[in-house]
Order: structure tokens, then sequence, then C-alpha cells
């Protein structure tokens, strides 16, 4: 019991640590840092593997980092091998007395660069939290002394706080791009980053999105409308194949000039590189929906207003009012 009230106590005590501010500078080289956002199983990663892989092809520094608490990123790029998370890293040479170096985190293949920032455990953090911790930990290294082409962020983007905001937020990168494909979810997640984006301009931010990257395009054109409807570029679209599929299960790369693919993955290199950052055009939810027929979403289901009698299950009267009411002199 006392172990579990000093572990307690030491979790509540990590909870309540502000951690240092995120350095927000200038970049000192001429680096386009991009967020990639998408829904989680959207295929996010699997596609940031293989742009990355061929723009090294294409003779690109790029750095790949993965800041989803899957870490899911980099076992793309290195054939299903999971790599040391900069996160358990840092706790582990931490107790052992050790300072962190960037040849525990950061692995290549092929000319790529890739690391993961991680997460906590379950239950034993905040995922959010860790990301601001890795990006802390990438600044004692060097982050912004490195000499890289292309720096691009992996963010899962189900989650809303402040930690998978921080690109946003602060002004840590360019530009962002959304990956979705036509379905509701993956499009719900690109609006909200779009909000995002477009509220932290507002408040002085310099953020754009550059586009969008359609993945498992089924051609029913949800994706293509929600693009038009916020005025963001379509930057790919990814068929839905059963060979990518494949593939993506499997951890194979496909972006090379080897693979029926590469021709893809050349052209959205290409329109990644030179995609500006624009401000996306204000869409509520009802807008969202209304990419899609009302069938498949329930958008032709109105809302009905319970009553004090539906909460109570049965028959309900209001009572007399006890408040005092005093005569006007």
């Amino acid at each position: 019991m006392a172990a579990f009230d000093e572990q307690f106590e030491a979790l509540r005590e990590e909870a309540g640590h502000e951690p240092d501010a995120p350095h927000t500078g200038p970049v000192t080289k001429e680096t386009q840092i991009i967020a990639i956002y998408g829904k989680g199983g959207s295929g996010k990663s699997f596609a940031l593997a293989n742009l990355s892989y061929m723009m090294a092809q294409q003779g690109k520094r790029v750095l790949l980092i993965g800041c989803d608490p899957k870490s899911d990123t980099t076992s793309l790029l290195f054939g299903g091998k999971a790599t040391p998370t900069i996160i358990e890293t840092s706790s582990k040479k931490k107790l052992a007395g050790e300072e962190i170096g960037i040849e525990d985190v950061c692995f290549q293949r092929d000319g790529v660069f890739a690391m993961e920032l991680g997460g906590p455990e379950v239950g034993r953090g905040c995922g959010g939290r860790g990301i601001i911790h890795g990006f802390e930990t990438l600044e004692k290294l060097g982050f912004h002394e490195w000499g890289f082409d292309y720096v691009l962020l992996d963010f899962l983007g189900d989650v809303v706080c402040g930690g998978f905001g921080l690109p946003i937020a602060r002004d840590m990168c360019q530009k962002v791009i959304v990956v979705a494909s036509n379905d509701l979810q993956s499009l719900y997640v690109a609006y909200n980053v779009c909000k995002a984006v477009e509220y932290f301009r507002k408040m002085g931010g310099n953020v754009g999105v550059a586009g969008i990257l359609i993945n498992k395009d089924d051609g029913s054109g949800e994706a293509q409308a929600f693009a038009k409807a916020v005025g963001i570029p379509e930057l790919i679209s990814i068929p839905a194949h059963e060979d990518i599929r494949k593939k993506s299960a499997n951890y194979q790369i496909i972006g090379t000039s080897e693979s029926q693919w590469g021709p893809l993955f050349a052209q959205l290199a290409e329109n990644v590189a030179a995609a500006p950052p624009v401000r996306p055009t204000p869409l509520d939810q009802d807008g969202l929906l209304g990419l899609f027929k009302p069938e498949d979403t329930g958008g032709n289901v109105t809302l009905k207003p319970a009553s004090q009698a539906d909460m109570r299950g049965g028959n309900w009267a209001p009572k007399p009012s006890l408040q005092v009411v005093y005569d006007t002199v």
C-alpha cells in the first residue's frame, strides 16, 4: 500500500509540473518543416514513409519524425522493425545517469533519417505532454542546427490537446498537410485540423494548410468535395488498390522508381515541395455533413428536445414555486 501511495504521489507531482516551452525562434537552415495530420488508420504513416523515401531518392535530405504514440511511422520505413523512442530512451539514460545521444534514437535507410518521439505507457501519462518533452529533447540534440531539406512530422489527428497541436500553435512548422479518405470520420479530423490552423492564424500565427492527401480513394468524391469547400488543393489521390493494401500490411516501401506506384509518389513529392501554405475557408459541421448523402451519415435525423416527463419516465407536472414574491411598494 505504501509503495502504491508513493507511486501515486510521484505521478501527481509529474502531472503538476509544466514543461519548458519549446524553442519557437527562426530555423537556422532553409528547411521545410511540414506537419502531417490524419485520423488513426487512415494510412497516413504508410504514405509518409513512402513520401520520405521518394524524396530521398530525388536527392533531398529528409528527416521523418513520428509523433504518434503508436510509433508506427518508422516501423513502416524499416520493414516492421521498431526503433527505440526518444521518450523511452531518454528515461532509461536518465536513470542510468547518462546523456542521450543522436545515435541512440535516430536511424537511417537509403538516405532517409527517422526517429520516433514515442509516448507514455497506458495509464501513466499524457501523450500530448510526451510530445512536448520529446521536442525538448530534440532541442538539446540540436534540432534547429541540423541541415535537412525537409522535416516531416507525423501527427495523430484524432487528438486535439495542446501537445499534438504544438506545431500549429507555436509556428514550429511552415505548413500542414491533412490525410483523409472518402469517409466522414477521417474528413472530420481534417475539418478539425483546418479549424485549428484558422484559429491560430487569427491569433497571429503563420502556419497554413498546403493541401490534402487523399488515401484509399474509392472514387466517391467526398474528399475532393471537402478540399474544394475549404479551399485547399488536392496534393495527390492514392487509389484503394489491393496491391497497395497488401504491401502496406507487409511493411513494403512502394515509393521507389522500380515500383508501379513510383510515379505517384514522385508527383506527390513535387506537389508537397511546391504547395504554398494557404488559409482554409471556415466550414461548420453541417457543411461537412452536407458533403455526404443524408442516408449515409444520418443527416436526415432531426433534433427532438427532451421534456422533464421524458427524463422521469412518466407523468410529471410542474410544482408551485416556493419563491417568496413581495408586494411592490
